[in-house]
């Protein structure tokens, strides 16, 4: 009966659908998945971060590149200018009305072969008006995760460095993918710091 069990279990680990934390918790401090981790939810006084029950809680960094159009640049994803931003290194930053800061994740993330992560925002951001976009961190990948802040409000609005910011969601599918985003050497591979748009040559 004992063995039964534990034929049921193993074959839950293997199942594709969302990870739970558990399962979260042993790739991050046996794989290398997520680095640092922390494997509590940590509030007191600031926005949530660390392992929640089916996800991860990332914090940004106290690097920020803030959107501006003092040049009446043209924004071109093909050809982005960096002058189009201000640089700023900051436990507090300030996101004008109507615009948007590029900043990272403190966490590094290195995803398996057979697992694909979706992004989502912090809902005590969210209810401030602030929308945090990130795409799918795919099968292989590993880097720094560059995070999107936009401030859809008329109001200047505050981003805590070191705080959540948003919540990864693990999906892992039935099989390993034929070709990984490390296989194709995808153009975001390895990045670290907040990485402005690229075109792979």
């Amino acid at each position: 009966m004992q063995n039964l069990k534990t034929d049921k279990e193993e074959a839950v680990q293997h199942m594709p659908g969302i990870m739970p934390d558990h399962w979260i918790r042993e790739q991050a401090l046996n794989h290398g998945m997520i680095e640092p981790f922390v494997e509590k939810q940590t509030a007191e006084g600031k926005i949530s971060y660390g392992l929640s029950s089916f996800g991860y809680d990332s914090r940004c960094s106290d690097e920020f590149k803030i959107f501006t159009n003092v040049d009446n640049a043209i924004v071109d994803p093909k050809n982005f200018s960096a002058d189009s931003f201000v640089d700023r290194q900051t436990d507090v930053c300030i996101i004008p009305p109507n615009s948007f800061v590029l900043t990272r994740s403190v966490e590094y993330f290195r995803i398996p072969k057979d697992v694909l992560v979706v992004c989502l925002g912090k809902s005590t951001y969210a209810r401030c008006g602030l929308i945090v976009n990130v795409t799918p961190l795919e099968p292989g990948w590993e880097g720094h995760v560059t995070l999107e802040i936009s401030n859809t409000t008329p109001l200047p609005a505050k981003v805590y460095a070191n705080e959540g910011v948003a919540q990864f969601l693990f999906f892992k599918g039935s099989s390993d993918c034929e070709v990984t985003y490390a296989d194709r050497a995808g153009k975001y591979m390895g990045q670290k710091g907040v990485t402005l748009p690229r075109i792979k040559k």
